[in-house]
């Protein structure tokens, strides 16, 4: 739709109906001309104009009380405003304080205009990264999230911010998920999502995720992957589990079992779990540690791998 239209005459209108809309343009054109004053104003007088730029953001005014001036042409507002911003974005000298003008400005933008997805991205990784305020960058990444569901990369932020920086695995965890169910989002998400499920010490969470993910992808490579993911979550659930046995194990006989049947015939587990991929689940007798024959590594989230990732 036009961003226009709100000013369209129609053909059979009145004299004085162009007039009432000449009169609206003159209106929103001062409106503008005003915002562009205002983020423009003392830059030529000032010595410092990083800091001149700073106090602009500064002093725009809340996007709720903006937004109605411009007479519908708040796209172009938001347009103007972020221009303006960028040039702040991409200094690195900024301020705790300044930082909190730059949220200022960013909500400004994305009231201004919602459904304005790049701004909250850029302002999500700007306000984590840069400015070290992950609170900051949750509120923006929460309100783009409400107001565009369809945007895998918010969520995927929040994920990160709460799993990695919060360090709260779980929430992290339900973040990426939702990530992973939105439209067009990346292959790798679903995988991730399951990691820090596992990490988390949900895998039977992680295996239902997988489950419903399954049911909803025709795809049958994609459903094949999600299958091999599957199993080696369940790796994940049988190791805890098996731990679980050798520690109450050790808690009554003071020592580590010689074998995994062990458990079994102290009736500590009914029978040992069978390993998904057709290997078998191993005892170090010396550390009292169990691990899968086809995949001794454990299913986790690995910090170093995302930030080498991105």
């Amino acid at each position: 739709m036009s961003r226009l239209s709100p000013l369209a005459i129609h053909p059979h209108a009145s004299s004085k109906e162009p007039i009432l809309a000449w009169t609206a343009v003159t209106v929103i054109a001062l409106s503008l001309l005003t915002l562009v004053t205002l983020l423009q104003r003392n830059l030529d007088l000032r010595i410092d104009a990083h800091a001149a730029k700073i106090e602009e953001l500064a002093q725009l005014p809340r996007g709720e009380h903006l937004k109605p001036a411009l007479l519908g042409y708040h796209h172009l507002g938001a347009d103007v405003v972020w221009l303006r911003l960028l040039q702040v974005v991409g200094k690195k000298t900024n301020t705790a304080g300044e930082y909190e003008w730059l949220y200022h400005a960013l909500d400004v933008v994305t009231t201004l205009d919602p459904q304005y997805a790049y701004a909250y991205y850029v302002g999500g990784v700007v306000l984590t990264n840069y400015a070290n305020r992950v609170d900051l960058s949750n509120r923006l990444l929460e309100k783009g999230h409400r107001e565009n569901p369809g945007e895998w990369n918010l969520p995927f932020l929040l994920g990160y911010n709460h799993y990695f920086i919060l360090g709260n695995a779980p929430k992290g965890a339900v973040y990426i998920a939702q990530a992973a169910r939105t439209a067009g989002a990346p292959d790798f998400l679903p995988g991730l999502a399951t990691r820090m499920h596992a990490e988390a010490g949900n895998p039977d969470v992680a295996l239902q995720f997988l489950e419903a993910l399954w049911k909803e992808n025709p795809d049958l490579v994609v459903r094949e992957k999600l299958e091999t993911r599957a199993k080696e979550v369940i790796i994940e659930r049988d190791l805890r589990l098996l731990e679980q046995a050798i520690g109450l194990y050790q808690k009554k006989y003071h020592a580590s079992p010689k074998a995994l049947t062990e458990l079994v015939s102290t009736g500590y587990l009914s029978r040992i779990p069978e390993e998904p991929f057709g290997g078998s689940y191993e005892l170090n007798t010396q550390t009292g540690q169990v691990t899968s024959s086809t995949h001794p590594t454990r299913l986790k989230v690995f910090r170093l791998d995302l930030e080498n990732a991105s």
